[in-house]
């Protein structure tokens, strides 16, 4: 069985399982990385859109 499935292994697309990998890695750093975050920060952050602190430049310039 064995050496069947080593004689198949020249015929895979490399370049498939490559850029599949990738993005598993890349998503799973993603997560992780998300869930590692402080929920302060996240609180914050989701607030900053919404916060009308914006500075208005035309009453600025002198």
């Amino acid at each position: 069985m064995y050496k069947y499935i080593l004689e198949q292994a020249g015929q895979i697309n490399w370049m498939a399982v490559t850029s599949l990998l990738t993005f598993f890695f890349v998503f799973v750093t993603a997560l992780v990385l998300v869930f590692r975050k402080d929920a302060n920060h996240l609180e914050h952050m989701t607030h900053l859109p919404l916060e009308d602190d914006t500075i208005d430049f035309k009453n600025q310039i002198s």
